[in-house]
């Protein structure tokens, strides 16, 4: 490698760094399309070849998703989101990774949680409550994984916080299966409010056994028979 090739490549990992810094910062949420590419040149100050560069590399890290003669948006927050999307698992999967997931979440929240974070908990569950019962399908699966999300922060395991805001959109996937589902109660309390309660408790054994009945209840409504046809006159 030439000294100015090793320049070039030290520039291109520095501008991936910044870019991914805006991305994980949340100042380009997932979704956003990010500034064009003479408005990144000249903020930046490099040359397009190594914006390219730089773009392409998170494009291919599952960051970025170019959209021809639309621009470049933000579709993960991470490597390992990128990834996890591109893998398109199935619900069962998911469940099964939860399963898992969830429990531990749980068990360590209950010695490590803060007050505000119980309260904040307990918020979401109202939230979620009042979703179900205005039949608002978006609100509820906001508030449902927010609620899910913060659990896995209350863990105080950092690595475990970011595991599972990296399933978020394979757990929005989920959940909206979930609402079609025949016989899903979107208010039930197991691996909610009674997670909650566990969790002010301080009861690592029980929460952990919250969470877990949350996934067997999901697993039952998968199972459930389908409704009946509606007769009709």
């Amino acid at each position: 490698m030439t000294l100015a090739s090793a320049r070039r490549s030290v520039l291109v990992d520095d501008v991936i760094q910044r870019l991914r810094a805006e991305i994980t910062s949340g100042r380009w949420p997932v979704g956003s399309r990010i500034p064009t590419e003479t408005a990144l040149i000249e903020q930046l100050g490099i040359a397009r070849g190594t914006l390219r560069e730089a773009t392409r590399a998170l494009i291919h890290a599952g960051l970025l998703r170019a959209r021809q003669g639309d621009g470049t948006y933000v579709c993960a927050t991470s490597e390992l989101s990128g990834a996890i999307q591109r893998l398109d698992s199935e619900l069962g999967d998911v469940l099964e990774v939860r399963q898992a997931l969830d429990a531990q979440a749980a068990r360590l929240a209950a010695v490590r949680v803060s007050p505000e974070e119980l309260t904040r908990l307990g918020d979401l569950l109202a939230r979620r409550s009042t979703a179900w019962q205005d039949r608002d399908r978006d609100a509820w699966i906001e508030a449902d994984y927010a609620f899910h999300q913060g659990i896995a922060a209350g863990s105080g395991n950092t690595l475990m916080d970011n595991l599972y805001t990296a399933l978020g959109p394979a757990l929005r996937r989920s959940m909206t299966t979930h609402w079609d589902e025949h016989g899903f109660n979107g208010a039930d309390p197991r691996g909610h409010e009674d997670l909650l309660d566990a969790l002010r408790a301080g009861d690592a054994t029980r929460a952990a056994r919250s969470a877990l009945s949350n996934i067997d209840a999901t697993d039952d409504w998968r199972g459930a028979p389908p409704a009946p046809p509606v007769a009709r006159s």
